[in-house]
């Protein structure tokens, strides 16, 4: 039998009166009588990061299993859900919770000043040097086809100078994403500019357009001057002129790409208008996550949950207590039971993004959930003695052949750069060592 369909290109456009509106995924983009896992259809992973800071209410007080409130009890497939993670319960299937890791690199008496940028780079800072942090491994080989590369989010602008440290500096307390060793990455915490950033200028979707075109046409002008300008420069001054005229492809590239971006299908949040109360800014930050995973306006994002020495109350859970005051709780049972309810909070937020995600179809491959490669958890294990074991760490989604619905428990004090290594290679990254790392973990 011959198969002769031709089909259409999933770059296709619509034109009209000199615009442009890029098409959804239509059959008629798929070769006849070939699976859309081969083709440039294919769904490709989501990779996310979501850092909570303080630890977690696990075995590792001087009450043990009795005020353990995050690890298992069981090992394998038959595992049990404690309170922090019973919010998480729909999504079993989904979760691997991971037991046993330590960050080694992140040991330090300058806890909070390292611990968030030590997170997903297992590297001891040796300032001005880090370490590369993994989704910045993994935006150079996933995110170049999506107009944002990676994308960095916070709830809290910074944990203030408690988060800084003479020898340190500031830059490893206040963000969990480093480019390169001595680039670390912003997290935006202001929503109005996280959805600009996301989906451009603009309060409609027309005027966002008009935005990203007239810039796109200051960008022609200026690379047509600086070739002007290149042939009267000498061999030191062109190589500059290079490397700024390499940095404007790459912005007109991002920028290509939002001008045949679809969002019509997309359910945006609001534009937001002014800073919102600190519940609904991190509904907010993870309703706009998902919009831009919905949109494939980027496939990798960090998200801060809360600042490295958080000083914000939770009083719509009932804590009037600040985070990080509260997370010093002096093994005191009252003050344990408070702090679980703040990490538990944290959780079902989660959880909600969670539910966004798995009601969100994803070409014929499933559901966004399902191509999810999501890693949850902490840098920190006990709060009240600031120690990095055993780490609270949850991988969540099936992306990768990820099997997910299981408590996988390894020997005390396997590096976490062992799982960073894992995930970026179930997202087909070519990586062979993160870190301290040793080698993978086969089992997740």
């Amino acid at each position: 039998m011959f198969i002769t369909k031709k089909h259409l290109s999933r770059r296709t456009l619509l034109k009209a009166g000199g615009a442009s509106i890029g098409l959804p995924l239509l059959g008629a983009m798929v070769p006849a009588a070939t699976a859309i896992a081969k083709t440039a259809a294919a769904a490709n992973p989501r990779m996310g990061f979501f850092y909570l800071p303080h630890g977690a209410i696990m075995d590792n007080t001087r009450f043990g299993k009795e005020m353990n409130r995050w690890t298992p009890d069981k090992v394998g497939r038959d595992f049990d859900l404690k309170p922090i993670l019973e919010p998480l319960a729909p999504f079993k299937d989904y979760l691997t919770v991971v037991s046993g890791l330590d960050n080694r690199p992140a040991h330090s008496s300058a806890v909070h000043a390292i611990v968030p940028g030590t997170w997903l780079s297992c590297v001891h800072p040796e300032p001005p040097r880090g370490g590369v942090t993994v989704d910045q491994i993994a935006a150079r080989y996933i995110g170049q086809d999506t107009p944002l590369p990676s994308l960095e989010l916070a709830t809290e602008e910074s944990g203030g100078s408690a988060a800084c440290d003479g020898a340190y500096g500031c830059s490893f307390g206040n963000t969990i994403s480093f480019r390169t060793p001595t680039t670390p990455l912003p997290m935006e915490f202001d929503p109005r500019r996280a959805f600009e950033k996301i989906f451009g200028r603009g309060r409609s979707e027309e005027e966002r357009k008009r935005i990203s075109g007239d810039y796109l046409s200051l960008l022609d002008m200026v690379a047509e001057e600086a070739n002007d300008l290149k042939r009267r420069l000498g061999p030191e001054d062109r190589a500059i002129l290079d490397d700024y005229l390499e940095s404007v492809r790459e912005i007109e590239r991002r920028v290509e790409l939002l001008e045949k971006r679809d969002l019509t299908q997309v359910d945006l949040p609001d534009v937001p208008v002014a800073m919102p109360a600190f519940d609904e800014h991190v509904r907010l930050m993870f309703d706009m996550i998902a919009a831009a995973f919905q949109s494939n306006m980027t496939r990798i994002v960090t998200f801060m949950m809360a600042a490295e020495v958080s000083n914000m109350p939770y009083r719509h859970i009932g804590v009037t207590e600040a985070f990080h005051p509260l997370s010093h709780h002096a093994e005191q049972k009252a003050a344990m039971e408070k702090l679980v309810l703040v990490q538990r909070w944290h959780t079902q937020m989660f959880a909600e993004f969670l539910e966004k995600l798995a009601r969100m179809p994803d070409g014929d491959a499933g559901t966004v959930l399902d191509n999810a490669i999501f890693l949850y958890g902490s840098n920190m294990s006990n709060s009240n003695s600031h120690n990095h074991f055993p780490l609270p760490t949850l991988v969540v989604g099936k992306g990768g052949g990820i099997k997910g619905h299981q408590h996988l428990k390894y020997p005390d004090h396997t590096p976490l750069a062992n799982l960073l290594v894992t995930l970026l290679q179930r997202a087909n990254v070519p990586v062979e060592q993160v870190g301290d790392s040793t080698g993978e973990l086969t089992e997740v």
